[in-house]
């Protein structure tokens, strides 16, 4: 291995010994080294097949009835760990790429006293988007308790003169690190360049009845791997219905009357 392997392989220990419970700064630490090309490289433990081969597979183990893939952060560690079979060194970005959409995590050195630590897939996904545009879990997510009709009402407004618009919903989100912000759930019918760039022209129109200092951000609702995306499912009812615009009222709870 050379030496700048090493010095990368130091990088990712580095950070891995500083993450403890509530440490939520230095778990970030740790995914940022894990997400840069010179530093996040790993060992993943083969349990079927030798490196590059067809029938190559990873290992895996559960934990709280999560998946993940074991792994170790070095050659030293691979040594310490006793593991015999065969073994790929990659980088954690590939990996992190081919295991989120399986809702597959990493497990850092799990012969390490004190079991090592768990990257949840969820993470792994903010490692390949960036993670200055994911925010920092774990998340609160709520209903908004702020009041900002204003806007809601503009963006309703600017949402039905934009077809390709579907649907609107809203959450409340307090990342575990930085600031709290106000996201929009884009329920869209489709995610052609011409249908996108009108849902971004429909935004640029509406944030300026946003007050100053509310951060707003958009989350598409069709991303089943967002969990801001995945709560806003279970949990809002949409502002913005296009659908329920376009249906005729009935008359006191009672459907309308065909032909009527």
């Amino acid at each position: 291995m050379s030496a700048s392997g090493t010095a990368a392989a130091g990088q990712v220990e580095q950070m891995l010994r500083q993450v403890s419970p509530g440490r939520y700064d230095a778990y970030e630490a740790l995914l940022g080294a894990l997400a840069a090309p010179s530093a996040g490289r790993l060992w993943m433990l083969l349990w079927h097949g030798r490196a590059g081969s067809p029938d190559a597979q990873y290992g895996s183990m559960e934990v709280d009835g999560y998946a993940y893939v074991p792994c170790v952060t070095s050659a030293q560690e691979l040594s310490a760990s006793g593991w015999s079979r065969g073994y790929e060194v990659v980088d954690a970005l590939e990996v992190a790429n081919a295991l989120y959409p399986d809702h597959h995590g990493l497990w850092l050195n799990p012969h390490a006293p004190g079991g090592g630590v768990g990257v949840p897939w969820l993470d792994l996904r903010r490692i390949v988007a960036g993670l200055d545009r994911q925010p920092a879990g774990p998340l609160r997510l709520s209903e908004p308790a702020i009041e900002v009709p204003q806007f809601y009402a503009l963006l309703a407004q600017n949402a039905h003169r934009t077809p390709a618009v579907r649907a609107l919903r809203r959450a409340w989100v307090q990342p575990v690190l930085g600031a709290p912000y106000l996201a929009i759930g884009l329920d869209v019918y489709q995610a052609s360049p011409a249908a996108v760039e009108s849902v971004r022209s429909m935004m640029s129109q509406s944030v300026g009845a946003v007050p100053e200092g509310l951060a707003v951000s958009t989350v598409a609702m069709a991303d089943d791997h967002d969990p801001v995306a995945l709560w806003m499912r279970a949990n809002a009812r949409p502002f913005y219905d296009r659908d329920a615009h376009a249906r005729p009222a009935g008359a006191y709870g009672y459907p309308p009357v065909p032909g009527g």
